[in-house]
């Protein structure tokens, strides 16, 4: 009897380490494939720019760089936005529309339902507090100190018909860029509910998505400098 429990408890052990092994290797399987499919959620942006550039960033997430089609070089990155409050995880992508020349313009921008842990966030970072127009819902926006009065209003005016659409988030305006952050894609609700995870259901973000918002952050670059800049930046 002895010797058939010690072999019981043989085996019972056995099983429990084959099956800690097994879970090992499913979750680093797990992982491997998502940051695999994490590495492809740019793959739309290829053909949308001239002469397309593609790395990855240190969490993964693709960065794409290029050309709209007015020769102005844009880079697209993505942010996985987990420190949200009463709301699913945001996947965020954002662009950077860098200007050929610097410009004679201030720096500022506006952020859409501000929390103070957009960690991401350029406007946080501007020291001056400036009247946001009313486009019913909060709205921070802030800038460098060196907006005329007649700018500042040019771009409320601007920020009231950018953020009437809700998938903007934050846009900036500089002398060297434009940036403009919007919403790619949800978390999934179950897996944020029950594992405290942040997954994302689409395998790439749309290529309509990727032109909306380059298209956006092209119309943003004009509202100091509208005599020199383009009206809208195509992309190719």
């Amino acid at each position: 009897m002895e010797g058939t429990g010690l072999t019981i408890t043989y085996l019972l052990s056995a099983f429990a380490a084959l099956a800690v092994i097994w879970f090992i290797r499913a979750a680093i399987r797990g992982h491997r494939d998502a940051m695999q499919q994490r590495g492809r959620l740019l793959d739309e942006a290829h053909g949308l720019l001239i002469e397309p550039g593609i790395s990855l960033a240190p969490d993964q997430f693709p960065v794409v760089t290029g050309q709209t089609s007015d020769g102005r070089q844009v880079r697209l990155e993505l942010i996985a936005d987990t420190m949200v409050t009463r709301r699913l995880p945001q996947l965020w992508l954002k662009v950077t529309l860098f200007e050929g020349d610097r410009r004679d313009c201030p720096s500022l921008g506006a952020l859409a339902r501000p929390t103070g842990s957009e960690y991401y966030s350029l406007v946080h970072s501007f020291p001056e507090w400036m009247k946001p127009p009313e486009i019913g819902m909060s709205l921070l926006m802030r800038g460098d100190g060196h907006a005329t009065a007649r700018q500042e209003a040019d771009a409320g005016r601007h920020f009231q018909g950018l953020f009437a659409d809700p998938k903007v988030k934050e846009a900036v305006i500089t002398a060297k860029a434009t940036r403009l952050i919007y919403q790619a894609a949800q978390g999934e609700r179950a897996a944020h509910m029950f594992l405290r995870q942040a997954r994302f259901s689409v395998e790439t973000v749309p290529a309509a998505t990727i032109v909306q918002a380059i298209a956006l952050a092209a119309g943003l670059s004009t509202v100091f400098c509208e005599a020199e800049m383009p009206l809208v930046a195509k992309v190719a």
